[in-house]
């Protein structure tokens, strides 16, 4: 066995062994099938169904938008796993397929249910966030990520308070990121918040704070003052 067969087991068997102490791959919302399947994938990807498993936790984390942020690290550990243990990439392969299947119909979704349209932007932006290549984003992602973003920036998404929430959440989340990868196109989203925030009389005045958060955050390099977070967060508190 070589050096370096050595040293990708090792790497494994800690990587599993750190998922079942700080029991990682227990997301308590999933139901107990999913659950049970996460771990035995951890161990072994080989012994479940992995085709399966990615649209359990893919319809669960879709119901639920607090679920995507868990569900994103959880997916890309398992893709790492995989990988290493057994050499393929089925379960990588099938969650970006269902990324990219949600991202074809959003806007079917959107009508639909805003609820599960936030949830499907909050799991793209928690994959592209989780899932590196070689230490880096996955390109692939950048301008799906950048699709939803502009969506959430337009008007008739910026009287929607839970739209405006999720923008800000997933811009706190990936935004520098996006940004290295593709000045121009943030500047351009930039530009359709500050047009939201200075012409749109119709906003709310939670949605107007979270949009001044944010011109204020990413002029700030993607970093606010301790006097900035108190301010805006009490507003949001109060």
């Amino acid at each position: 066995m070589s050096c370096n067969t050595v040293k990708t087991l090792e790497w494994v068997n800690k990587a599993v062994s750190r998922m079942e102490q700080t029991e990682e791959w227990k997301i308590q919302a999933l139901n107990p099938e999913t659950q049970q399947m996460l771990k035995t994938a951890m161990a072994d990807p080989g012994a479940v169904d992995l085709v399966k498993l990615c649209d359990l936790i893919m319809d669960q984390a879709l119901k639920d938008s607090s679920l995507c942020r868990d569900v994103g690290h959880v997916c890309c550990t398992l893709v790492q796993v995989e990988a290493k243990r057994s050499s393929t990439n089925m379960f990588r392969s099938n969650m970006l397929t269902r990324l990219q299947q949600e991202f074809m119909r959003r806007e079917e979704t959107r009508r639909q249910s805003l609820h599960e349209w936030v949830g499907v932007v909050s799991l793209l932006c928690n994959v592209f966030d989780s899932l590196k290549v070689n230490n880096s984003p996955m390109a692939a992602l950048v301008d799906p990520v950048y699709d939803c973003l502009f969506r959430l920036a337009q008007p008739d998404a910026l009287v929607n308070e839970v739209e405006v929430d999720c923008l800000a959440l997933q811009l706190h989340r990936v935004g520098e990121q996006l940004e290295k990868l593709n000045t121009r196109r943030m500047d351009e989203l930039f530009f359709l918040l500050r047009d939201g925030f200075l012409l749109q009389d119709e906003l709310s005045s939670m949605s107007r704070l979270l949009l001044l958060e944010l011109l204020e955050y990413r002029a700030a390099g993607w970093n606010l003052s301790k006097n900035a977070q108190l301010y805006y967060y009490s507003e949001v508190v109060e």
